[in-house]
């Protein structure tokens, strides 16, 4: 877990990292209780679920990863120790509030929307149940150390394609804060307010069904400042989306090839995807503009690294190579700039 001395910095938040208020054990208790009003319609309640995991399991770092940007209309963390995510379901959209109880480390869940059900079958493998930390072996002395502070850490698995393919899509080519406000704009203004008690966090949407990313006018993906190139890989996505959402049952070999089947969508974003859809943890991200160098100055003090490099240095974690290019941007220990940060432009303005 991240201590007293683990500053909050752009590589640790890279790697997934997000702050989730400690919160007492009372308040993450009231997860726990069944039929609660919710806002979803006339004689919507929630359905609840408690989960004892085997392991420690730290909510922010398993589930940070699916959070894009602090401002994510699908994603929020409460002052009572909860985390809130919405998702668009096969059975429909679903909020789902997830809080730990200190003492006991048992997870308590609540679930609104006709989605809802689906979302609690999915819990422990949300929570990385089907992880297996266990199968890691550090072998550097900054991933060994990394991994020490971390007992918590544990790979997602949504088993849902198309909500990690969208916003990383949206990423391609551009800086983060470009991609976090496109997604932000066009989900909420496409997608739909989230089920859920009236209780809960304000501003909460679940993102758009395929049809409606498919049915964007190209006036509005230029709005939300995102290209030609990367709209177009989006529609080409939402029309394919239950080819897509099968990959999510596949071995990460067969679904990369699936993925990639779809042009605009290269190594880069398939591994992106399938680390949190499928909770691939050999799924290393090649193509990147950053990464290479961040590793390759961890492990070897080469901050000219490229791929090639990147992946000789990760080569002992075969099987867990996602998993240890985690632990090193949990780190935060990336090379001094050098250059100017990459110019954020807005094409929504021209």
């Amino acid at each position: 877990m991240a201590g007293r001395f683990d500053p909050l910095t752009r590589t640790a938040v890279r790697g997934g990292r997000t702050t989730v208020p400690a919160g007492t054990a009372g308040t993450a208790g009231t997860a726990g209780t069944a039929g609660t009003e919710a806002s979803a319609g006339p004689g919507a309640r929630a359905l609840a679920r408690t989960w004892e995991p085997e392991g420690v399991v730290d909510l922010g770092l398993t589930l940070g990863p699916l959070r894009r940007g602090p401002a994510d209309p699908t994603f929020r963390t409460t002052p009572d120790g909860s985390v809130w995510k919405t998702s668009r379901t096969p059975r429909g959209p679903a909020t789902l509030r997830v809080a730990l109880r200190p003492s006991t480390g048992t997870v308590h869940a609540e679930a609104w929307g006709p989605g809802a059900e689906w979302m609690l079958d999915g819990l422990p493998a949300l929570l990385g149940d089907g992880d297996d930390p266990a199968a890691f072996v550090p072998r550097h002395r900054l991933v060994h150390a990394s991994h020490r502070r971390r007992p918590g850490l544990r790979l997602t698995r949504t088993g849902l394609v198309l909500e990690s393919l969208i916003p990383t899509v949206l990423e391609q080519k551009v800086t983060t804060d470009e991609a976090y406000r496109a997604w932000r704009r066009l989900v909420s203004q496409y997608g739909e307010p989230a089920p859920g008690p009236e209780h809960g966090p304000q501003g909460l949407y679940v993102m758009p069904d395929a049809r409606t990313w498919a049915m964007i006018p190209s006036w509005d993906w230029h709005k939300a400042g995102v290209d030609a190139k990367r709209s177009a890989a989006i529609v080409r996505c939402a029309r394919v989306a239950n080819r897509l959402e099968e990959a999510a049952a596949m071995e990460l070999t067969q679904a990369a090839a699936r993925l990639e089947a779809v042009p605009g969508i290269g190594p880069w974003t398939s591994a992106e995807t399938l680390q949190r859809s499928n909770g691939a943890a050999d799924a290393v991200t090649t193509g990147d503009l950053h990464l290479p160098g961040i590793i390759g100055y961890a492990l070897a003090g080469n901050r000219d690294a490229d791929d090639d490099a990147m992946l000789e240095l990760l080569a002992p974690y075969a099987g867990q190579r996602h998993r240890a290019a985690r632990l090193i941007l949990l780190a935060g220990h990336a090379p001094p700039r050098r250059a100017p940060k990459m110019r954020k432009t807005d094409i929504g303005r021209l």
